[in-house]
């Protein structure tokens, strides 16, 4: 889909390179990180050269990688090797640059965050994780996701297919949270049940109708420390209940809130605010 926009639905072609370079003059670009970060999406870069040969029905591109997805990289690092016909090189430039810069970005996102809370240890030894949310680029889900994953970071659902997620609007529908949970367990015994809970009772409700997973909205740290020592308590007789603090969060209030006791945090910015990552490709002279 990415190629299509650049080379158009119908003419399938690149004015500029396929008029200045010929399809035979062969070359080697370097795929460099013009900023520190961490890398993601770098399976694009050959996906995108392997396309972009068979549209134009060029030589193969070779790809040599220098790092993986997941690695942290320095300004000036090179990151691949790539050796082949340059019209393939100039042609996929923007696509795999495109694709590889937004995941790195997310990854880079992920990793500040991951930095953080591993300094949070908590007296039983356990850390709180990053969770992305559904705040994802259209169409690029999986990517967006994955490159949280390479930073360090933990999916949630991947869409409203897999878990069950009872929110405030949810509520007002249904009646009650118990309603609510009653349902999806009568229509979708075999999902997780996450339920909103913007305050300590709504969270015991929830626990008490049967919630798996609470996302607590919008709590200062002393609400969300409290509503953590309460659901612990409820835990002897009903299991373990995962814990999320969601909204109003930021890095520099990462640390406080790891140390509530919560499993998670949520951080939308993570897919729909994080900045690319600058890549770039060098071709050699």
């Amino acid at each position: 889909m990415a190629l299509e926009e650049d080379l158009g639905s119908v003419n399938r072609r690149d004015v500029t390179t396929q008029a200045t370079i010929s399809p035979s003059v062969r070359g080697t670009a370097d795929l460099v990180a013009r900023e520190a970060g961490t890398v993601a999406g770098l399976g694009a870069v050959r996906e995108t050269l392997t396309q972009v040969c068979e549209i134009f029905d060029l030589a193969p591109v070779q790809v040599e990688h220098l790092v993986v997805d997941g690695e942290r990289v320095r300004a000036g690092q090179v990151l691949a090797h790539l050796t082949g016909p340059v019209q393939a090189l100039l042609v996929a430039e923007r696509t795999m640059l495109n694709i590889a810069s937004r995941a790195s970005g997310v990854a880079t996102a992920a990793r500040a965050w991951t930095d953080v809370l591993d300094t949070v240890v908590r007296p039983d030894g356990s850390r709180a994780r990053v969770l992305d949310t559904r705040k994802t680029t259209p169409g690029l889900r999986a990517l967006d996701k994955y490159a949280v994953r390479c930073g360090g970071g933990t999916n949630k659902r991947m869409g409203l297919y897999d878990v069950a997620m009872i929110k405030d609007n949810h509520v007002v529908a249904a009646g009650s949270v118990a309603a609510a949970v009653a349902s999806v367990r009568e229509r979708f015994p075999e999902v997780a049940v996450q339920v909103e809970a913007d305050t300590q009772a709504q969270a015991v409700e929830a626990v008490e109708a049967g919630a798996d997973f609470l996302l607590l909205d919008n709590m200062d740290d002393d609400a969300l420390r409290a509503t953590v020592e309460a659901v612990r308590a409820l835990e002897a007789s009903r299991g373990r209940v995962e814990l999320e603090a969601t909204g109003n969060l930021s890095l520099e209030r990462a640390a406080s809130v790891a140390a509530t006791g919560v499993d998670y945090m949520s951080v939308g910015a993570l897919t729909h605010s994080a900045p690319i990552l600058d890549l770039a490709l060098d071709l050699r002279a």
